[in-house]
């Protein structure tokens, strides 16, 4: 049982590690459409099933990704 609940564990791990995320500050952000534009010039659309906390410009964010970089998994404030 413990072989098992290690292995799961591990796993739970690696697969968190797998993700990808791009941290930056809101240059522009457009609740409409639900696009985030860092300081960097890098856009991200957020779809509509993802969560987005109360957004600002000037706010630090880290944009996490799926494993190809091309659609936005989650959307958190930074300290």
């Amino acid at each position: 049982m413990k072989k098992i609940i290690i292995a799961a564990s591990a796993l739970a791990m690696m697969s968190g590690a797998a993700l990808a995320s791009t941290d930056g500050v809101i240059a522009k952000y457009n609740a409409d459409v639900r696009v985030i534009t860092l300081e960097n010039g890098k856009s991200f659309t957020v779809p509509r099933d993802v969560a987005l906390p109360q957004l600002q410009v000037g706010e630090k964010v880290s944009i996490q990704l799926n494993d190809e970089r091309d659609k936005v998994t989650g959307v958190l404030k930074s300290l």
